[in-house]
């Protein structure tokens, strides 16, 4: 099977990229067939740089052609521009290495490269613009080039849409070696496994006895191909594309470093996972200490100035989807109605440093669901604190509706507006939930909880409390303005898949 482009490692994993030399077709080291990149790379590449450079000539020419109007010097003036902006941003985007295999169709990087690439061109242009004193390249800088950014970045998302179909079908994956203790190994397992689109699938496994649990011969349906000794000769004989290393015991710096010299010449990376603490994003920096590269985490920020700038976004968005969602509102509200009782449900939740609130949705059970709660709790199918059923009988017919699609959830608009909750953050938890909460659990609470999150672009119903818990963990610890966006444009897709919903 085809391999994809080199990646980056997921959030926490560190890359060290095997290094390339001359000595790939050396005894011991496999060549890759085909050349440095198999032809399914080849062929992204090639996609993504012909999407730039058609979109880019295509939407100049129409610019050029909208503004034009007869041959007098100012039209052409027009056409000098538009050729010049045209072969900046196709300049511009080797330079800013926004067609770097290893970052095609995984993370943002993508798109911060390409990003840089329009506006260095457009600093570009302007510069050249004012030394000439050509008052006609202000529509350039400031509407025709950025414009044609963005149709460029509709482009790229455009091929990556194509390549997660690819990987949901099982192509275009890079084959990787995990190695570590059982435990770390399957949960790599399992987060690759829960995310295809990345583009990793573990095909063998090396565990420190060379076996898997109580001496099975595979992990989670890998087949465990040796032990920690047998990493290097695996990968020469079995060509992986990635060496993942989880938590191997007793494995230090030297033998990283070792490791990293096998893999020299060929076409296989090392990823490296710390193992200490899910953090990413703007708390993690890298700072030398006489050439020893630390990894120093800041604080994490519950207030201050991003956090007010969150604040008021979420209650502008709430405020215009309401006004939006109005004949929504009424349709959903009429249908419940007529299906029996109240049309909204009322619950206490608990929000910000344990505070309690008053959360609305769309009434989807029976009337006196919550009382019933006892007589099911044997069914419960969730793990920890939370009670969830696939078939649950309280649930109404319209109610069935609503909670696949996360109708019910509109109204929670309402406590958006009201400040008790945001559109992105934990889940709301229930005082029972709470009061089971062990220390790393409780903080949850230290930020409002949001209509969706990454418990919602991740499963929802299908995650373990555990998983649920991690998830939440991971965005109190590493919150941004760009990983709200981030999850409130996935949400849309998780929401019409209806993945977890029940």
């Amino acid at each position: 099977m085809s391999n994809p482009p080199e990646v980056a490692a997921p959030v926490g994993a560190p890359v060290v990229p095997a290094q390339r030399s001359s000595s790939a077709g050396r005894p011991g080291h496999p060549v890759t067939p085909g050349g440095s990149r198999v032809r399914w790379q080849r062929r992204l590449r090639s996609l993504v740089v012909l999407s730039d450079v058609g979109i880019v000539l295509v939407a100049t020419a129409l610019a050029v052609l909208a503004g034009w109007t007869s041959m007098y010097a100012a039209d052409r003036a027009q056409l000098i521009c538009g050729a010049i902006a045209a072969a900046l941003m196709l300049v511009a985007m080797p330079l800013a290495r926004a067609w770097d295999a290893r970052i095609l169709g995984v993370g943002s990087t993508e798109f911060k490269r390409l990003g840089r690439a329009v506006a260095g061109a457009a600093v570009a242009l302007g510069l050249g613009g004012l030394t000439q004193l050509v008052a006609s390249v202000r529509i350039w800088v400031f509407l025709w080039v950025p414009l044609i950014g963005c149709l460029v970045a509709l482009g790229r998302f455009a091929v990556r849409k194509w390549l997660h179909h690819q990987r949901h079908h099982g192509r275009a994956m890079l084959s990787v070696l995990a190695v570590g203790d059982e435990h770390a190994v399957a949960d790599m397992i399992g987060r690759t496994r829960r995310d295809p689109h990345f583009g990793w699938r573990i095909d063998g496994v090396c565990t420190p006895t060379g076996r898997g649990p109580d001496g099975a011969p595979s992990i989670e349906d890998v087949p465990v191909v040796g032990d920690l000794d047998s990493v290097g000769p695996a990968v020469f004989g079995q060509g992986y594309r990635v060496v993942s290393v989880c938590q191997a015991p007793g494995w230090g710096p030297q033998r990283l470093h070792r490791l990293a010299w096998e893999l020299e010449g060929t076409e296989t990376e090392l990823a490296v996972a710390p193992g200490l603490m899910e953090i990413a994003g703007p708390r993690m920096h890298i700072t030398p200490v006489d050439g020893l590269p630390l990894l120093r985490l800041s604080q994490p920020r519950f207030t201050g100035s991003a956090r007010v700038v969150k604040t008021v976004a979420d209650r502008a968005a709430a405020g215009l989807l309401l006004l939006l969602a109005a004949p929504v509102f009424l349709a959903i509200a009429l249908a419940v109605k007529l299906d029996g009782g109240p049309v909204f449900f009322h619950q206490e939740r608990v929000g910000t440093n344990g505070r309690t609130f008053r959360m609305i949705k769309f009434r989807s059970m029976v009337v006196d669901a919550e009382a019933k709660i006892a007589e099911l709790r044997a069914a419960n199918e969730a793990a920890g604190p939370l009670f969830k059923m696939t078939r649950d009988p309280r649930i109404t017919r319209v109610g069935a509706v609503l909670r696949k699609y996360s109708l019910d959830e509109l109204p929670q608009l309402l406590n958006v507006l009201g400040g008790s909750m945001s559109l992105v953050g934990p889940r709301p938890p229930l005082p029972a939930e709470v009061a089971t909460y062990e220390d790393i659990a409780r903080r949850r609470l230290l930020v409002r909880p949001g209509m969706t999150g990454l418990w919602q672009v991740s499963g929802r119903s299908n995650l373990s409390w555990e998983e649920s818990v991690r998830l939440d963990l991971r965005y109190v610890e590493n919150w941004s303005m760009a990983l709200d966006l981030t999850i409130l444009w996935k949400t849309i897709g998780a929401v019409l898949r209806s993945r977890g919903a029940y």
